[in-house]
């Protein structure tokens, strides 16, 4: 396992759990608002082994309830399901953030009940999503064969955008409301400016602004929420 980083306590990332997160180092997307930029475009700085983090965890046990594993893009880490079975094994949920890009080791880990919570990215609609990633092309069977997984049911998820104004307009959010029509759970996130994007002359939208367009996705989209607003 490439991992760069651990935050030892977090309240927000695991919906309703007192967990930790992992990040992973690496991703086979370019998107220009990432905010873990340092974990997609540079050599890795620092790596935290294995078994530095499983030493961890088991000092955390019957304190934390779950795990959170993000990046960068943790399904491109091969040996992520022994590493999940190690933290499985110590009595940990286990919630997995993806891009959707690798539906087939998504599929696997969850029919093997490793991942407890899935949190997928839909970067944009359809039409967008190349550019919105940074590729000048990009298939997108994969990441809507991932789409189609997760709506089935086989394990809790939420799909999730990050809202920004050089990639979304409206209409990109209702196409996308569209695309996952009879979801669980989606949520339009804020734009945050880390200060450590890809991109740095990326700019978001207002609070008010934002609330506007939920308000319309609400109407196509019922289980459409709002993170990072006040």
């Amino acid at each position: 396992m490439k991992i760069e980083a651990l935050q030892k306590l977090t309240l927000l990332d695991y919906p309703q759990k007192m967990a930790c997160t992992i990040f992973t180092h690496g991703c086979n997307f370019r998107c220009p608002f990432c905010h873990n930029a340092g974990l997609v475009t540079d050599a890795q700085q620092a790596e935290i082994s294995t078994e530095e983090v499983l030493k961890f965890l088991k000092g955390r046990q019957g304190i934390l309830e779950g795990v959170c594993i993000t990046g960068g893009e943790p399904l491109l880490q091969e040996d992520i399901e022994n590493f999940i079975k190690a933290i499985k094994y110590m009595g940990f949920l286990v919630k997995l953030d993806t891009n959707g890009s690798f539906p087939e080791k998504l599929k696997a880990l969850c029919k093997k009940g490793l991942i407890d919570y899935v949190a997928m990215d839909i970067k944009n609609s359809k039409q967008k999503y190349a550019v919105t990633v940074g590729k000048k092309l990009f298939d997108l069977t994969s990441v809507s064969e991932s789409v189609d997984f997760l709506k089935k049911g086989n394990v809790p998820y939420e799909f999730r955008t990050t809202v920004t104004k050089d990639f979304h307009t409206m209409e990109d959010l209702l196409s996308i409301a569209k695309w996952l029509s009879g979801c669980d759970a989606y949520y339009l996130q804020q734009f945050v400016d880390s200060g450590n994007l890809i991109d740095n002359t990326i700019t978001g939208y207002s609070d008010d602004e934002l609330k506007l367009m939920y308000k319309e996705l609400k109407k196509i989209l019922p289980c459409t929420q709002l993170r990072g607003v006040k």
